[in-house]
């Protein structure tokens, strides 16, 4: 009996797993997937539908190189504007520095539809490794990523159930540790602003270990604002009226990250908001480029650029642990209570 079937994580999907799935030849699949030859539409799109729910992405290198691989180490994250990237991308390079690897990046723009494309261009160019951010895909998406046949790291989230290694924070542990931190400090009228919701799923479980905090002190959350579009000091000022404007009894602010929380700061010091006496603020990520302002942002620091040296560890095969995938690496997030928290 044969191990090394489409179930072996380690063994990159063949032509001859889509012609057994979808029932027709090598050659026709062959067709199929380089869009070449007579192939009636049915044909087509049975092929089409047992590659995608193999997760089976064609070789564009196929007989340029012996070893079948390329030295490119495909790096997909949602977002290049968001500050907290850059930062996780700098622990990428930095350790595939002399290792002969180099990174390639992808953009998804926190949409999954994107990542799935994004993956599967990068895949066809079989590279050596994939550093992805976040372990929600769609099924497509995963089923490539189990199917490639080389180390897959998912990065920045330890809450769920990983395709390989993971490297990453609690997020849920993170918004706990905030609101406990919060109710030790005695607020009670506590309001939640983030942005990307709900496609960014980090945000989202903060939250939901955020509430989990406030409701071991018996406290609900008195009100929040959501933004689907990108981080921005502007668009954090223009949250934070809205929502002081609809509930002024609020006494504390926790936004999903430290920009729209820098623009939270701005617009309670604009309007001589006593901060922290009457109002309470924190962010998330522990962005340097904030250290200028009026008052330091408390926040949670994610350690990203650590996340990305390890995460780029395990690939390169210079892990420490002597694991050999499946390996998970959970990081813990560090309050920084900053000026905006009153001191408990």
């Amino acid at each position: 009996m044969t191990t090394d079937g489409p179930s072996d994580p380690k063994r990159a999907l063949t032509l001859r797993d889509v012609s057994e799935a979808s029932g027709v030849s090598e050659m026709t699949v062959s067709r199929v997937l380089r869009n070449r030859g007579d192939v009636s539409e049915a044909t087509r799109e049975r092929v089409l539908k047992a590659a995608k729910a193999l997760g089976y992405v064609p070789n564009k290198i196929a007989g340029a190189l012996a070893s079948q691989r390329v030295n490119l180490v495909a790096v997909i994250v949602p977002s290049l504007s968001n500050l907290v990237f850059p930062e996780v991308l700098g622990g990428i390079s930095e350790e595939l520095e002399d290792t002969g690897l180099q990174p390639v990046f992808g953009v998804t723009n926190y949409s999954a539809e994107r990542e799935e494309a994004v993956l599967y261009e990068m895949l066809s160019w079989r590279p050596s490794g994939v550093i992805v951010a976040g372990l929600e895909h769609t099924p497509a998406a995963r089923a490539m990523l189990e199917n490639a046949g080389i180390p897959i790291v998912e990065i920045m989230d330890v809450d769920g159930e990983p395709v390989d290694s993971v490297v990453g924070i609690s997020h849920k542990r993170a918004g706990l540790e905030m609101a406990r931190a919060i109710v030790k400090a005695g607020y009670r009228r506590i309001g939640f602003l983030g942005t990307k919701m709900p496609d960014d799923h980090r945000a989202r479980k903060r939250l939901e270990g955020f509430e989990a905090g406030l409701a071991e002190a018996g406290i609900g959350l008195a009100d929040r604002e959501f933004y689907s579009g990108g981080s921005a000091l502007l668009k954090g000022r223009e949250m934070t009226e809205a929502i002081l404007k609809r509930n002024p009894d609020l006494d504390f602010l926790y936004y999903s990250n430290d920009m729209i929380g820098a623009g939270g700061l701005l617009y309670c010091l604009a309007n001589n908001i006593d901060v922290p006496g009457k109002m309470g603020l924190a962010g998330f990520n522990g962005v340097d480029l904030l250290d200028g302002l009026p008052r330091r942002l408390a926040t949670m620091d994610a350690h990203r650029r650590e996340i990305g040296r390890r995460a780029a560890e395990i690939i390169s095969g210079h892990s420490h642990s002597g694991v050999i995938g499946g390996e998970r690496i959970e990081l813990m997030p560090t309050l920084q209570p900053g000026d905006t928290i009153r001191r408990a």
